[in-house]
């Protein structure tokens, strides 16, 4: 296995340097792609097409097109765990409910899904990064309701601290103070707005 994976994170926005203006050494060194939500799936398929390794993700709050035409060539790894390279990836997309959504959930039914995904981080005997699309409730979050994060994801991060929780959702471009990275405790805490890549260490 390797000792370093060299990791991709999307979110909200496609770029267009890896669409518009797409040249496939722009993926050279890359070992693994994952999309935190709210993404054309035709800029994931189109990613999967010339990108060798896996292209995961978790659907965004505005992913309801994913039910007709889910990206092809990826792997959705919402409420599940994927093992790549031993590293373990846990995924819950969508975000706070504000519209009835199918990909909108109020703090109780999120709730519901992290214990179930619980049972399937314990099989696997923990996680090493949690993808969600919605951040944490006022872990770089915002105050009104279709942006507030969920508390229950505290239930992963005190109990596993994975090394990486990444999201998206809270774009960068709504606050020019918006940290990219910040920390909490021991987990590494990434806003994967557009494109943001990541050196995994294990």
């Amino acid at each position: 296995m390797k000792d370093r994976v060299n990791i991709l994170f999307l979110a909200d926005e496609p770029d267009k340097g890896l669409w518009d203006f797409f040249e496939k050494d722009k993926l050279d060194g890359i070992d693994l792609i994952i999309s935190c939500g709210d993404l054309p799936p035709q800029y994931l398929s189109f990613l999967a097409t010339y990108f060798k390794g896996p292209v995961l993700y978790v659907h965004g709050n505005h992913d309801e097109c994913y039910d007709k035409t889910p990206p092809d060539g990826c792997i959705s790894i919402d409420d599940k765990v994927y093992v790549y390279e031993g590293i373990r990836i846990a995924g819950l997309g969508g975000s706070m409910e504000y519209s009835k959504g199918p990909y909108q959930f109020t703090e109780k039914n999120m709730n519901k899904r992290v214990k179930k995904l619980k049972r399937k981080i314990r099989f696997k005997k923990g996680v090493d990064i949690l993808v969600t699309h919605s951040p944490a409730f006022e872990l770089c979050d915002s105050e009104e309701l279709p942006h507030r994060g969920f508390m229950c994801f505290y239930k992963l991060l005190d109990k596993y601290r994975p090394k990486v929780f990444a999201h998206g959702h809270v774009h960068m471009t709504y606050n020019y103070k918006q940290p990219r990275i910040v920390s909490y405790g021991d987990t590494t805490v990434i806003n994967a707005y557009q494109r943001f890549n990541w050196t995994y260490e294990k």
